[in-house]
């Protein structure tokens, strides 16, 4: 599957939003991706209350938040950013409102925040900004804050998984 979504992205046959509604962890949700605009530094995607992303509570389960929010800035800063591996290094999530209508994920990438990222690339040849976005229900109140912290680095870059072994450790 992952080298049919591959091919599909690269053919250029489908749209961003399309193949992101496609992405086999997104179809059960049924996102809709309302915009993608000015090259991912914009996007819009409604992720709708039904009976299988309602928690016993009525509202939205958090984890169908989480699991759309996660991959969004990293996909928006790896299309702004060509040329560099990019991933969610950390994500939290606030419910400040219960979300009992669908919900708009509203994620928004300024022209500042670019410049930042820019400006560290150059310098440091690296980049883990954080970027604040939300879920709003149909009444207008933003009802999530994501807080979701990017890692830009060189392709081909090597993350440690683990501190390296300490002298007295080694035998």
């Amino acid at each position: 599957m992952q080298r049919f979504m591959r091919f599909m992205a690269g053919s250029g046959i489908l749209s961003d939003a399309r193949l992101l509604e496609l992405y086999p962890p997104f179809r059960p949700m049924r996102i809709k991706v309302l915009e993608i605009s000015d090259n991912w530094r914009t996007v819009r995607i409604r992720l709708p209350l039904n009976a299988m992303s309602r928690n016993p509570g009525g509202v939205m389960f958090g984890g169908y938040q989480a699991a759309l929010a996660d991959p969004i800035a990293a996909l928006a800063c790896a299309r702004v950013f060509p040329g560099y591996s990019v991933w969610t290094r950390a994500m939290t999530v606030s419910f400040d409102h219960g979300g009992n209508s669908d919900l708009e994920m509203r994620f928004s990438l300024t022209r500042e925040q670019e410049e930042a990222i820019r400006i560290e690339l150059g310098r440091d040849g690296r980049s883990t900004p954080t970027f604040e976005y939300g879920y709003f229900r149909g009444d207008g109140v933003r009802c999530t804050v994501i807080h979701n912290r990017v890692a830009i680095r060189p392709r081909g870059y090597q993350r440690a998984t683990t501190p390296p072994a300490s002298p007295e450790n080694v035998e």
